[in-house]
């Protein structure tokens, strides 16, 4: 049984849910269909990424994920089915793929689109033969890359670390491009301070759960995917901060001098 997840830009009340998911319905019956998530920011391709990278990994292999994230198409930047890693994946080539999966596919298929249907059409249809065993070449000519679109990477010197909001979640916390392995490479048994935006908000540790701190107080933390994110324990930190994506997040060997004070200090 084919298993299809749908990662879209959608609300959940938009009628563009019940039209994919009735052509699913037709055109593979017996195929279980998953939201993995929807209402990702218009357009937001970096966003998209993030959660489909971090997501597609837990469905067993042979699942096909179609992806509705700046998805008409173009010429420059056609539909196509990228199998990689086990997986399936049908979208637009706007470089959300590259973002997903940042190393060379094992296909690329450009999907023929002889009767101009919209991609709703189009991905149902590509998603039903391919969980019918059709041969991935039966739905267009290969390809032989994909358009590339450069993730925002930390930048790291031997007493610092200068990284970036990649991803605010539903609770309104950053989390970062600081990888744990960057960190340890950087900090390990090293006094750090950790910076959030500008000099005026820090925290000098970090802790396992939001728990460990007091509520109101800063918490950085290493998350499930191995990221660092910053948090308040009881707030919403991206709202009080006026913190957003890009934003800068600095780490830094510990100086005393010139700091001006923690969360609730001056």
């Amino acid at each position: 049984m084919a298993l299809i997840t749908l990662t879209t830009e959608w609300r959940e009340d938009d009628f563009f849910y019940g039209i994919l998911r009735g052509k699913l319905a037709s055109g593979c019956p017996d195929a279980t269909v998953v939201n993995n998530a929807g209402g990702i920011p218009p357009m937001n391709i970096m966003h998209g990424a993030f959660v489909i990278r971090n997501t597609y990994c837990h469905y067993p292999e042979g699942t096909i994920h179609l992806v509705f994230i700046s998805s008409e198409g173009t010429g420059s930047q056609p539909h196509l089915l990228v199998k990689a890693r086990g997986h399936w994946f049908i979208g637009a080539d706007n470089g959300i793929f590259n973002l997903i999966l940042n190393s060379p596919p094992d296909l690329v298929i450009r999907l023929k689109n002889d009767t101009g249907d919209d991609e709703i059409a189009l991905f149902a249809s590509a998603a039903a033969a391919i969980a019918s065993g059709k041969q991935p070449e039966s739905l267009g000519t290969r390809e032989e890359s994909l358009s590339e679109k450069m993730p925002l990477r930390a930048a790291i010197d031997r007493d610092v670390i200068i990284g970036s909001v990649i991803f605010i979640d539903s609770y309104g916390n950053a989390i970062t491009n600081i990888t744990r392995e960057i960190f340890a490479r950087v900090f390990e048994s090293r006094s750090f301070r950790i910076l959030i935006k500008n000099n005026r908000y820090y925290t000098e540790k970090i802790s396992r759960r939001y728990s460990d701190e007091p509520v109101g107080e800063i918490v950085t933390r290493f998350n499930t995917l191995d990221l660092l994110e910053v948090s308040i324990n009881g707030a919403n930190m991206c709202q009080l901060f006026g913190v957003d994506t890009g934003d800068a997040v600095r780490v830094e060997v510990k100086d005393d001098a010139g700091v001006t004070g923690g969360l609730f200090k001056n």
